[in-house]
Parts: structure tokens; sequence; C-alpha cells
């Protein structure tokens, strides 16, 4: 009877002391704590709040699909800028990557600096230097790029100077599309070809 007595004690005792301690410690935390600095509250964020309201973008942007005659063309962007499709000020893109897939297997990357992307034409203009890279070993530079995103065509703007595997050569223009049932490379406009033999 007495360690029954002593434990029920015991208990009810516990029942005060343990929540009265809980709230001691509690309020020492905010007694304690030292204030918040707006300014520092996410010391990693460099975006400014301000700049994203006043010009709204996404960063890291991706875009992927099909053409209607089965390639995928996938985009990827550093930043891009919403705009009105059909208009001059379509969305606009910087630090633009884009794979084009056929299938056939053949492989073209493409990298620029800027792009505007017009949804309404179904197309892409990428501008600011443009490095092509195919599959087939041949490495492209042009000012810039007309990439239809309906269908596979690519032309380019301006002259072209590439090296591949027969050498070096320039043209006045360039297209890759399909053409009957193959996908085909095209340079045309003066081209020049300088053959450099393996041996």
């Amino acid at each position: 009877m007495a360690a029954d007595n002593l434990h029920s004690r015991l208990v009810g005792l516990l029942k005060i002391v343990l929540p009265l301690a809980a709230l001691a410690v509690l309020s020492t935390l905010f007694l304690v704590s030292q204030g918040v600095d707006p300014e520092n509250a996410i010391p990693y964020a460099e975006v400014d709040i301000a700049d994203r309201v006043r010009e709204p973008r996404v960063t890291d942007a991706a875009y992927a699909g099909m053409t209607a005659d089965g390639a995928a063309l996938s985009l990827q962007a550093a930043d891009a800028r919403p705009g009105v499709a059909g208009t001059p000020n379509a969305g606009q893109a910087t630090g633009v990557t884009a794979r084009l897939e056929t299938p056939d297997g053949a492989v073209t990357d493409l990298v620029a600096g800027t792009g505007r992307l017009d949804a309404v034409a179904g197309r892409m203009d990428l501008s600011g230097g443009v490095v092509v890279t195919s599959s087939t070993g041949y490495v492209m530079e042009m000012a810039g790029v007309s990439l239809a995103t309906d269908r596979t065509a690519l032309d380019s703007e301006g002259e072209v100077r590439a090296t591949g595997p027969l050498g070096t050569l320039t043209a006045g223009a360039l297209h890759i599309g399909k053409s009957g049932d193959e996908y085909v490379v095209v340079f045309n406009g003066g081209v020049k070809l300088l053959y450099l033999p393996k041996d």
C-alpha cells in the first residue's frame, strides 16, 4: 500500500513539474534568441525580386516535343522571357542549346547565344553566333539559324563555315531537313570545299 501511495504521489508531482519545466525551456528559447535580420534571412538568394516582378522570366527553361515527321526536338535555355506569340516581341531566351534526333539515328546539336521562340509560326530563331554539330562529324558555324518546331527543318542565316570528314568548307547557306524518305544536309550558295585527305 505504501509503495502504491508513493507512486501515485510521484506521478502527481511529475504531472505538475514536467509541464512547468517545458514552459521554462521554451520561454528561455524566445528570451535568449537573437533578432532576425531580414537582409540575412536567405543569404544564398541572389535574385533581385523587383527585377523579376518588372521583367518575369524562367531560369533553366526546357522544351521537348516531336515533329510531324517523327524527329525528337529538345530545347534548353539558361534564361527565358515570355512574349507575345506571332509578334516581333515573341518569347526570348539566352544561353540556348537544342538537340534534333531524327528517326534514322542522326543527331544534330545546336548552341546559340540568344533565341526567339514563335509558337504561332512554329519556329525558333537562334542568333548570337550559332554552332551546329552533327553526328556525321561536321561542326558548322553561322550567324543565325531558323529552326522549325513542328517539322524537321533548319535553315541558316548568313555564311556557313564548316569542318568535317572531307575537310573545311564555306557556303552561303545550310539546310537540314527531310527530302522524300531521307534526312539531308544541304550546303548551297557558292560552296567552296578544301579537301583534306587523311593521308
